[in-house]
């Protein structure tokens, strides 16, 4: 099985779900630190469709500026264009397998989709 994961690597909820994902022979993980490699508008609306969750539940508020911005009341269009374009705002860590995909906080969340 394969599984992307959006990976920060300074984050201990990300590193625990990659070691998950790493210590499981049967999945092939491909590693993205989106910090880096920002995901497209396209592709973070599938992810959360995909998760069953909202881009505003996939908000990162903790150490950013969305609430000064006024992100968690804005629609999810413009959530997601600021995610794109500052990609800070995305909690983090989101798998992606064949199985669907989820933001995987706690980290056991990841196993849903394995």
């Amino acid at each position: 099985m394969k599984a992307t994961i959006w990976h920060n690597p300074k984050c201990g909820t990300s590193r625990k779900t990659l070691a998950i994902l790493e210590n499981l022979s049967k999945v092939d993980v491909e590693v993205i630190e989106y910090l880096k490699d920002p995901p497209s508008v396209e592709k973070l609306a599938q992810l959360y469709r995909d998760a069953g969750i909202t881009p505003n539940e996939g908000l990162r508020m903790r150490g950013t500026d969305a609430q000064e911005r006024g992100l968690p009341d804005a629609s999810a269009e413009e959530v997601l264009a600021a995610m794109a374009a500052d990609p800070i705002l995305i909690e983090r860590p989101l798998v992606e397998t064949d199985k669907g995909a989820r933001l995987c906080r706690p980290q056991d969340q990841v196993l849903e989709i394995l």
